[in-house]
């Protein structure tokens, strides 16, 4: 849910919110993916669509789309909701990549998408 002391003064989620929401997503997706510890190298473009208003509820869906020798690249979608309406709008997506590191702190070889999906029952 969003907060007031998570909006700006039109009472819309501030953007740096909504981006620290959908960065914790994809650390979460890219560490079960690569069941490594990971890091943010960037975030690719985030477009936001419709601002997320105070009170709203927010739900993030993040997926792996892509994956490099030592990173994942993670889509991650922002849907704000209108708790008493159930009206659901998309608000922001964006792309997050992330770099998995070995016990020493370097970057270290993560799965191939294709590998992965192959092992989904």
């Amino acid at each position: 849910m969003v907060f007031p002391q998570q909006t700006n003064h039109y009472g819309t989620l501030f953007g740096g919110q909504a981006l620290a929401l959908m960065d914790k997503a994809a650390f979460i997706v890219a560490s079960r993916y690569t069941r490594r510890t990971v890091v943010t190298a960037c975030s690719e473009r985030c477009d936001f669509h419709v601002p997320v208003r105070q009170g709203q509820l927010v739900e993030l869906t993040a997926r792996v789309v892509e994956t490099g020798r030592t990173s994942v690249t993670v889509e991650v979608t922002l849907v704000a909701e209108d708790l008493l309406s159930g009206d659901r709008q998309p608000g922001t997506r964006g792309k997050f990549v992330m770099v998995a590191l070995d016990a020493h702190g370097k970057p270290t070889r993560v799965p191939e998408l294709e590998s992965m999906a192959s092992q989904v029952p």
